[in-house]
């Protein structure tokens, strides 16, 4: 219930929506709130971009999950982030940190390619929850974290923000 001194300040409206929408504005960013029997839905009535949802290839990613190698997976499917991200993993675990750099840098620009290609202007979420952004995702947090160690702090950074940006469940899932 919208007490009567928000609406007064304008604060919240209510909205002749059904299921009782209520439209919020707090400074310049107005919010629609639209309840279901089921769900909250949150609007962003702003016009952001919609999130961008890699194409399924599930090749590569079966191949891995089979015990592949993924050096082999990435020389089969060299377009696969997936691939290159788990090789910068298995090369920052083992200390080589110079080379994980790599691998995790050719998978985050194999990951800009596919955005690219799905429609992304370069910015909008990127969801975690959808499996096929997973291997872009897991290539920047390997990217950022191996800048990390080789001392290029504002690489990191860049690569941490963007991470969080793109999916605040990866950069929460993945630390």
């Amino acid at each position: 219930m919208v007490s009567s001194a928000a609406a007064l300040w304008g604060l919240v409206a209510p909205s002749p929506r059904p299921f009782g929408a209520l439209v919020t504005r707090v400074g310049q960013v107005t919010v629609a709130v639209r309840h279901t029997e089921a769900m909250t839905i949150h609007e962003n009535l702003l016009g952001g971009p919609p999130p961008t949802q890699l194409p399924d290839d599930p090749a590569p990613r079966e191949a891995l999950a089979n015990g592949a190698a993924p050096a082999d997976v990435a020389a089969k499917y060299p377009a696969s982030s997936l691939a290159w991200a788990q090789l910068a993993d298995e090369a920052f675990e083992r200390g080589s940190v110079v080379e994980s750099y790599a691998y995790a840098r050719t998978g985050y620009h194999r990951g800009l390619d596919s955005l690219r290609r799905s429609g992304w202007k370069g910015h909008g979420p990127v969801p975690w929850e959808h499996e096929p952004n997973r291997g872009f995702l897991r290539a920047l947090h390997a990217l950022a974290r191996a800048a990390q160690a080789i001392g290029e702090q504002e690489e990191y950074e860049r690569c941490t923000q963007f991470l969080k940006d793109s999916s605040p469940t990866a950069a929460q899932t993945l630390g």
